[in-house]
C-alpha cells in the first residue's frame, strides 16, 4: 500500500523504515501536519498515518476521500482528533495503536512525580552553576501518600502498582473497577472523594465529551490544598486557566503536565530562537512549581517499535480485509 505519514520526524521514519522491512509498503514522509490545506500531499495515496495534533475534521476527511483515500492510520492510541461520524459517512476506517508500551508512560509519570516534588531538575540546574546549597529543594517522603489514579486502564494498572511498592495509599477512579487492583489495595471511589482525599492526582483517562476540562475551577476548588496534579493523558483533561488560578491561590501545590490543551502548534517543535505566542503556556512555564514536558511520555524505544509494527500491520490488515478488532476505532 502507498501510504503518505504526517507530522514526522527524524525518529518516526527511522522506526517506520526499520519496520517495513517485514511488511514491504510505500512509505512517504512529510513534516507538516495533515489539514484540509495539506491534504493534496496525500492524493494518489491509499492510506495516511497521522499523530495525535494532526486535526481530522469534516472538510479534511472529505478532502482525502475525494482523492481516494479510505484508510486513516492513526500512531497513537487516543483518537479524539478524528471526526469519527464523517469518517463513517465517507466509509473511511481508522485504525488506532491501542497498545504499545503502557509501562513508558505510566513510569514517565513517576518520573515527573518524583522530579517535581524532589525539585530534581533545579537542584540539576543549581549545581552545574557551582551551587551546592540545598535550601528551598525540599519535598516530601510519598511512603504514606495518598495518590489518586483517574483511569486504570493499563496505564494506571501499572502507576498503582508502582506507588503501591512506594508504600502510598492508591484511590482510583474508572467506570470499570479492577478486581486485580482491588485484591491489590487499591481503593475505589467516586471522583470527588479523591481529590478531595490525594495528595497527588494523577490523569490516566481518555479525553472525551465527558471528561473534557475535568479538572476544572470547581474541582480544583474542593481539591486537597498544596496537592500535586499530574497529567500524562491528553491536554483537554484540564482548563488551563482554572489550573492557573489554583496555582496562584496556593490550592494546587505543584503541577506535572506532558501535555497540555492547545500544544498543536507547540510541542514536538524547536521554538528556542521564537518568542511564545501561546500566553497561557507562558504563564504556566513561569511558576517555579509547574514542570513541563513536551509529550515525550510514550517515547521509549520499546513503544516506537510497537507503534510502527501495530500501525503497519494494521495496513496490511486492511488490505486483506482482516484489521484487528482492537485496533478499529468506530463511532
Amino acid at each position: 500500500m502507498k501510504l503518505a505519514f504526517f507530522s514526522t520526524k527524524p525518529y518516526d521514519k527511522r522506526f517506520f523504515e526499520a519496520a517495513n522491512q517485514s511488511t514491504d509498503h510505500e512509505l512517504t514522509f512529510y513534516e507538516t501536519k495533515l489539514t484540509q490545506a495539506t491534504a493534496s500531499l496525500a492524493d494518489g495515496f491509499d492510506g495516511v498515518c497521522v499523530f495525535v495534533n494532526d486535526p481530522l475534521d469534516e472538510p479534511t476527511l472529505e478532502t482525502l476521500s475525494a482523492q481516494g483515500c479510505k484508510l486513516i492510520l492513526l500512531r497513537c492510541a487516543g483518537f479524539n482528533n478524528v471526526d469519527l461520524n464523517a469518517a463513517e459517512r465517507l466509509g473511511m476506517t481508522v485504525c488506532r495503536v491501542p497498545v504499545y508500551s503502557p509501562f513508558a508512560v505510566a513510569e514517565h509519570t513517576v518520573a515527573l512525580i518524583l522530579t517535581l516534588n524532589r525539585k530534581v531538575h533545579k537542584a540539576y540546574n543549581r549545581v552545574r552553576d557551582g551551587n551546592f546549597a540545598i535550601d528551598g529543594l525540599i519535598g516530601f517522603d510519598l511512603h504514606d501518600k495518598t495518590i489518586g489514579i483517574v483511569g486504570t486502564g493499563r496505564i494506571g494498572q501499572i502507576l498503582a502498582k508502582i506507588c503501591i511498592g512506594f508504600g502510598m495509599h492508591v484511590l482510583a477512579h474508572d467506570l470499570h473497577p479492577n478486581p486485580k487492583l482491588q485484591d491489590m489495595g487499591v481503593t475505589y471511589v467516586p471522583f470527588d472523594e479523591l481529590i478531595k482525599k490525594s495528595d497527588i492526582v494523577s490523569l490516566l483517562c481518555p479525553l472525551t465529551p465527558k471528561t473534557h476540562h475535568l479538572i476544572s475551577t470547581d474541582v480544583v476548588e474542593h481539591m486537597k490544598r498544596g496537592v500535586m496534579l499530574v497529567n500524562t493523558s491528553r491536554g483537554g483533561l484540564i482548563d488551563a486557566k482554572a489550573l492557573i488560578k489554583g496555582l496562584k491561590s496556593g490550592r494546587i501545590g505543584s503541577v506535572a503536565l506532558d501535555v497540555y490543551e492547545e500544544e498543536g502548534d507547540v510541542f514536538f517543535e524547536d521554538l528556542s530562537d521564537q518568542v511564545l505566542q501561546d500566553d497561557v503556556l507562558a504563564r504556566l512555564l513561569s511558576f517555579p512549581n509547574v514542570l513541563i514536558t513536551s509529550h515525550q511520555a510514550f517515547f521509549t524505544k520499546e513503544a516506537m517499535e510497537q507503534i510502527a509494527r501495530t500501525t503497519l500491520n494494521n495496513a496490511s490488515g486492511y488490505f486483506i480485509g482482516n484489521i484487528d478488532d482492537a485496533n478499529r476505532v468506530r463511532r
